[in-house]
Parts: structure tokens; C-alpha cells; sequence
């Protein structure tokens, strides 16, 4: 099988603004955040999306 177009995680600095789904990564902070996504777009080969500045998405195309 393969991932064409999907969700492959979600990072947050506020745990209420998400829901299952996906796989979650929490963190403590702005700077912690930006090192997790860019850690997670090449583990998963995938494309960081800042949906505000509390959520970060990584999505493959």
C-alpha cells in the first residue's frame, strides 16, 4: 500500500486543539515544536504545514 495524500501527525503546544486522528506529539514550547516537526519531515518523508502557531501538521503529498 501506498500513502499518496494523508495526515501522518500533528504537533501542539495546546493538547484541547486536537483530536485523535493522527499520531499527536505534544510539547512544551514554540522552539520545541519546530525541532520535533522538522525531525518528523524526514523521518516521514513528509511537508511541515503550520496551521497556526499552536499547530503543525506533517503531510504527505
Amino acid at each position: 500500500m501506498v500513502l499518496e495524500k494523508a495526515i501522518l501527525a500533528t504537533i501542539t503546544t495546546n493538547a484541547s486543539k486536537v483530536t485523535a486522528g493522527t499520531s499527536i506529539f505534544i510539547c512544551e514550547s514554540k522552539e520545541e515544536m519546530d525541532k520535533v516537526a522538522a525531525n518528523l519531515e524526514a523521518i516521514l518523508d513528509g511537508i511541515s504545514h503550520a496551521l497556526s502557531d499552536e499547530i503543525y501538521i506533517i503531510v504527505k503529498h
